[in-house]
């Protein structure tokens, strides 16, 4: 199948015992063998987020890799990472899908819900997850995640037409995350406040790979789910966003500056485990399955 150009799958790896790198690479295919980017041009940076700050230039000398066929490695010879390893930020949107505000019983917001992770959170896409100690309510979040590409302040969205794709021209591509949420120190502890809950370490499982806006054909209309055990839980669509991308990148940019590698997390639809009848929460020895629709799969065992 023929690829359209700029439709890239970026990724970040080791050798799969863990040794060397981190070196950027990309898939060939969703799952596929990688191609080693660092090797094909050497002087490009290790790092993503200082790749994706060589904006246009950087993402055509990884066309320019892909296109020679050359530094192929087998995807068993690998150990995926975070695609993004060191963010400045870490941005989520709390209660964005219609069927998870109704799980709660609760009214769509009239504008984004904003909270953080700490970029310690990012944890690879097949990692492990730690169940902190202090917790007995760790929980599910399948999320659709944008990963900025070019910095922006005030990134207005009017007129209507054109400020949507305006903001989503800062946008160089999405992946998969896990929101995990610690509930008793998200709803009952520390006053209530949410950055606890949501930031103990491993607690942003992130990938496989950073997808290409070029790659997917309608970033807002994308199956979304969440498996745990082989057990589907979550089940929904990115068509039941409240909020867009567009809206969310322009709605941020009012209060922070988004710089290249900074992570968006877009909120989770309705199946988590604390709005169960009975709850059911995390425990080691689980297995967590995230994917979604032209972006991939991370899987992630709770240890």
């Amino acid at each position: 199948m023929r690829r359209m150009r700029g439709a890239l799958r970026l990724v970040r790896f080791r050798g799969a015992a863990g040794t060397g790198g981190p070196r950027l690479g990309l898939e060939e295919a969703p799952g596929g063998d990688l191609v080693d980017l660092s090797a094909a041009e050497p002087e490009l940076p290790r790092s993503m987020r200082e790749f994706l700050e060589l904006g246009p230039r950087g993402l055509e000398l990884a066309q320019r890799a892909l296109d020679s066929g050359q530094h192929r490695v087998p995807r068993g010879a690998t150990h995926l990472l975070a695609p993004v390893g060191d963010p400045e930020k870490v941005i989520c949107v709390g209660l964005n899908y219609r069927d998870h505000c109704l799980e709660q019983d609760l009214r769509v917001p009239k504008e984004p819900l904003i909270f953080s992770k700490f970029p310690s959170a990012i944890t690879g896409p097949f990692d492990d997850i730690v169940h902190p100690q202090d917790s007995t309510e760790v929980d599910w979040e399948v999320e659709l995640a944008a990963v900025i590409g070019k910095k922006g302040r005030h990134i207005e969205r009017v007129p209507p037409a054109p400020q949507e794709s305006v903001a989503l021209e800062h946008v160089v591509g999405f992946t998969v995350a896990n929101d995990v949420s610690a509930r008793d120190w998200q709803m009952r502890r520390n006053g209530r406040q949410w950055l606890l809950g949501k930031t103990f370490d491993t607690f942003c499982p992130l990938g496989p790979a950073i997808v290409t806006r070029e790659a997917v054909a309608d970033i807002h209309n994308l199956w979304i789910r969440c498996s745990v055990n082989g057990r589907r839980m979550q089940d929904s669509s990115t068509r039941h966003l409240i909020f867009g991308v567009p809206a969310l990148v322009a709605w941020v940019s009012r209060f922070v500056t988004l710089v290249p590698g900074d992570i968006l997390l877009t909120g989770t639809p309705a199946g988590v485990g604390v709005f169960r009848k009975p709850p059911i929460f995390l425990k080691p020895g689980d297995e967590v399955q995230c994917e979604i629709e032209e972006l991939g799969t991370i899987c992630n065992r709770v240890v």
